[in-house]
């Protein structure tokens, strides 16, 4: 198996429309979509982002900071799945219930990186907290 990131994007918050209830199935079927995934050994890790935050550029000593801006895409969440291939890791992001609630949203499928081919670096796979 091989993990990959799904990352949710979206225009600023597009769930702001929603009523209580449909905003309450949403989460519903988010709860049903990672159970699905824990339950088929598919699922590392997924947590929504909080809108707020800051966007950092630069370089060391010229440092430039400032908020995201509403209007544009912003990454609102993350899936880290594990997955056959990017085939299977497309397929399980098409079954991700903000499509049914976003017209907007969009879900960027990226293989991560597990080791370095020249040095044979291999990156970590968990922290201590």
């Amino acid at each position: 198996m091989k993990e990959f990131m799904l990352l949710i994007r979206n225009e600023g918050d597009q769930k702001t429309g929603l009523s209580p209830e449909q905003h309450q199935l949403f989460l519903k079927d988010c709860e049903i979509y990672i159970e699905k995934l824990v339950k088929k050994g598919a699922l590392i890790s997924a947590q929504p982002l909080i809108r707020e935050g800051k966007m950092i550029s630069g370089t060391p000593g010229a440092w430039k900071e400032g908020p995201y801006h509403e209007g544009s895409e912003i990454i609102v969440g993350y899936y880290h799945v594990l997955a056959e291939d990017i085939e299977a890791a497309i397929a399980i992001a098409k079954g991700n219930p903000e499509f049914a609630y976003s017209k907007l949203a969009k879900i960027e499928v990226r293989p991560v990186k597990m080791k370095e081919a020249s040095t044979g670096f291999e990156y970590p796979k968990k922290h201590n907290r």
